[in-house]
């Protein structure tokens, strides 16, 4: 790959964080990396064509066995495929189980397209990212033997310091800011061999940190906007991408699917 890359197609397969979420538009859809991605990629690439099949909420074993097969038939040149951290938050997982849902849906895919790009997501620093921190490795040395095997790229979301900067998170704790996700696309934009735009990985300025009561309350607000609905749908078995259909469930024309979007 080099600068001179040329790409007539992209699927992204995944969950929450390929879908976009938190970088909503003004008319409250969420945008997020892939879509800036394909944005880019189109300017590039008269007829360019674009699919997103990501849904939040959804477990690497359902993106193997819902996305994956989709995802391949389309025979696009990129496919990016993010999954599995849902799986590693849970409190409980097989992470067994986990590797071979990630072997299956890799072995579909790879064969499919010209370029897989698989990542090692990133984390928000704090309490809760070090205590699934090892989860997250342990999923992580799985993507990189996945990609060595099957000649995939990796992208390491995780070692970006920036990427763990609360700032860069939305109010869920869970979600990457528009500038995140615009920084995550820049990251991809930068693996595909294309001429980089920015350092992706440059920290912010120094933060002022809240007194203790702003601290507190912002604790209070997540804790009861976000984390008790969160623990209420794990215990439940439900999932915040049940009945939601794919993002752009088709590969087509990167123009027709803005303005059918946009409309």
């Amino acid at each position: 790959m080099g600068i001179n890359a040329s790409y007539t197609s992209f699927v992204a397969v995944g969950d929450s964080f390929t879908e976009g979420m938190s970088d909503l538009r003004p008319d409250g859809s969420y945008r997020g990396w892939a879509d800036l991605l394909a944005a880019r990629l189109a300017a590039r690439e008269p007829g360019f064509r674009y699919a997103n099949l990501a849904v939040r909420g959804k477990l690497i074993g359902q993106i193997a066995a819902e996305q994956a097969p989709a995802a391949a038939a389309m025979r696009a040149d990129v496919v990016t495929l993010v999954g599995g951290l849902n799986d590693a938050l849970r409190p409980k997982v097989d992470m067994g189980l986990v590797r071979g849902h990630l072997e299956e849906a890799v072995g579909i895919l790879a064969p499919s397209c010209r370029t897989l790009v698989l990542m090692r997501s990133p984390g928000r620093n704090g309490p809760v990212m070090e205590r699934f921190r090892p989860r997250m490795e342990q999923l992580f040395g799985i993507v990189e033997e996945l990609a060595a095997r099957h000649g995939a790229v990796v992208v390491d979301l995780y070692g970006a310091e920036v990427l763990g900067d609360p700032r860069m998170w939305d109010v869920d704790r869970l979600h990457l800011t528009a500038e995140g996700h615009r920084r995550v696309a820049e990251a991809v934009w930068q693996s595909l061999g294309l001429p980089a735009e920015e350092d992706w990985r440059a920290g912010l300025p120094p933060a002022v940190l809240p007194g203790w009561a702003a601290r507190r309350s912002q604790d209070l607000s997540f804790a009861r906007q976000h984390l008790l609905p969160w623990i209420g749908r794990r215990l439940t078995g439900r999932s915040s991408g049940d009945g939601l259909p794919a993002k752009r469930p088709e590969l087509v024309p990167y123009e027709a699917a803005a303005a059918e979007r946009s409309s």
